[in-house]
């Protein structure tokens, strides 16, 4: 599905996340930054561990916060980290929808017209698609009325099949479809 806002097309779809060609993909990371399991091995295994390794230079960081690092093999140019859990690999909605907005700011202060995100939290995190969807949509609405963005095209490409529903919702309410 693809709706608009202001001038950004958001458009959700299932795939792989390190296929993207955008500005950026969004690795849903943890405070220390290294890269295990789910989307942050996926990233890890196809686009080089210079990836984690540009990443954990930068941190550790708060939950909430974000880093860009090099894409390594990947065809994306950049990999945004947000850090949604702690060490303990527990996440909330508050902790999604402030890596969220982290991310976005990231996104604007290197002037990104494209990004991709996956469900964050919706994984190895545990939350369920539906309450990942309500706080990352939310967050990117707020972002995206609050004034000019540089962001002309931003992708939730998600993993799980049954995320596309509840995003797909979540998208019609925050756009008004």
């Amino acid at each position: 599905m693809k709706a608009k806002l202001g001038t950004t097309t958001i458009s959700i779809q299932l795939g792989d996340i390190t296929d993207a060609e955008v500005d950026a993909i969004v690795n849903a990371a943890n405070s220390q930054l290294l890269m295990g399991t789910g989307v942050a091995g996926a990233i890890k295994r196809k686009g080089g561990t210079v990836i984690e390794e540009d990443a954990v230079r930068q941190g550790p960081v708060e939950v909430g916060e974000s880093v860009l690092t090099v894409a390594g093999n990947l065809p994306a140019t950049h990999v945004i980290h947000a850090a949604t859990m702690g060490p303990d690999l527990k996440t909330d909605p508050t902790k999604i929808g402030a890596a969220t907005r982290s991310t976005l700011a990231l996104a604007e202060k290197h002037r990104l017209t494209s990004i991709a995100f996956p469900a964050l939290g919706s994984g190895v995190g545990g939350i369920p698609p539906a309450v990942s969807a309500d706080a990352m949509l939310t967050a990117l609405a707020e972002h995206l009325k609050s004034g000019k963005s540089s962001l002309q095209k931003v992708l939730f490409i998600l993993y799980q099949a049954e995320a596309q529903k509840p995003f797909t919702d979540m998208l019609k309410k925050v756009t008004g479809l």
